[in-house]
């Protein structure tokens, strides 16, 4: 079985102080950072942009794991690849061609993925499994943090091992989405290894102990 990782979700972070915060997770114990981008376009909502995932990068060692909630986010595997991004998640129909996307992305030397949205199949990754070190369910819908957990995504977490074994992949499966210590155990039973929580994390006094907590699931 893969180590679990987690990934707290610089989206629930405070801004205001984004450089110690940044280093208050790595020093909890995470593995890695997720960066939420929007633009407003492909989700209702807007982040931020590469001037941050510098200063991000800048304060933690840590990867930095970059789920592109845009549209083209093909034309910006250059610049995230600049600005330190160590893996790119895109989403199936927002990019030209999805395979050359992802293709791009590891020439670049970053570790690329596909993003699935609640409503959408296991079925979208069947194209690219080969070539995916990740997959990233969404159990919410994408845009806004603090949503909650739909349980009702296990069977696609399922349905995704599947499909990565019958063509011989061991890519990461990832979650996001209302992530906390109740249900990550439920998702590391399905599969995943990779947990992205937010608010259950920046939003704790104590996030080593919360970090903890995931990981025993």
């Amino acid at each position: 079985m893969k180590k679990i990782q987690i990934a707290p979700s610089v989206l629930a972070a405070d801004m205001a102080r984004l450089g110690e915060e940044m280093r208050r997770a790595e020093q909890s114990g995470a593995d890695l950072l997720h960066l939420d981008v929007m633009d407003g376009v492909y989700v209702p909502n807007i982040s931020f942009g590469f001037d941050i995932i510098k200063t991000i990068r800048r304060a933690a060692s840590i990867p930095l794991d970059v789920h592109m909630m845009t549209v083209r986010p093909d034309k910006y595997i250059d610049r995230l690849a600049e600005v330190g991004a160590n893996s790119v998640t895109v989403h199936e129909y927002t990019c030209e061609d999805t395979r050359a996307a992802l293709e791009a992305i590891k020439r670049r030397g970053m570790n690329c993925a596909l993003a699935i949205k609640p409503k959408e199949s296991a079925e979208l990754i069947e194209p690219y499994a080969d070539i995916l070190d990740m997959v990233l369910i969404m159990t919410v819908e994408p845009g806004f943090g603090g949503q909650k957990f739909m349980a009702d995504m296990m069977p696609k977490i399922d349905r995704v091992r599947e499909i990565l074994a019958a063509a011989g992949s061991d890519a990461d499966i990832e979650v996001d989405g209302g992530i906390n210590g109740g249900n990550a155990p439920l998702c590391v039973e399905h599969g995943v290894n990779i947990l992205v929580a937010g608010t259950y994390l920046f939003g704790a006094d104590d996030m080593k102990s919360r970090c903890d907590s995931l990981r025993v699931g």
